[in-house]
């Protein structure tokens, strides 16, 4: 495991870095929450994603797209071993800046154990608990 915290988090459009994201949404998803892995992979075409390293190690994962609501921010997936390394941080700041400047609503449905890091990019929760793939959910807007 790296020792530097060292975060980066870059757009991927290419197939091997796609594999990438895909193999770490599929370990932390599908693997570790056990999400239907047909859900896990909905929209991918209309998505733009991410990858996140640490020192050029890739340990998350996460994606944007434009839906008939306006920009959904979706599958925030960190690695087991590099959460509370700032990464999660990182990507929220980083698709937070690659939206569209004239990007009005933005939302995203978050995990119960996510919601504060959502909260400190100016999220609010919206609406009732909910539960989606068998997990708990809140859906959050952009304020």
């Amino acid at each position: 495991m790296p020792t530097s915290k060292n975060v980066e988090v870059n757009k991927v459009s290419d197939v091997e870095r796609l594999k990438i994201v895909h193999a770490i949404r599929h370990e932390v998803f599908v693997d570790g929450q056990n999400c239907p892995a047909e859900l896990e992979y909905a929209n991918e075409d209309e998505s733009i994603h991410f990858l996140a390293t640490i020192d050029g190690v890739p340990v998350g994962a996460c994606r944007w797209r434009k839906t008939e609501n306006g920009y959904k921010l979706e599958r925030f997936a960190v690695l087991n071993d590099f959460r509370g390394m700032g990464v999660g941080q990182q990507m929220v700041k980083t698709v937070l800046d690659d939206l569209p400047k004239d990007a009005e609503y933005i939302y995203l449905n978050s995990q119960l154990d996510a919601v504060s890091l959502y909260e400190k990019f100016g999220f609010v929760k919206e609406g009732l608990e909910f539960t989606e793939a068998g997990i708990r959910h809140y859906k959050m807007v952009k304020q």
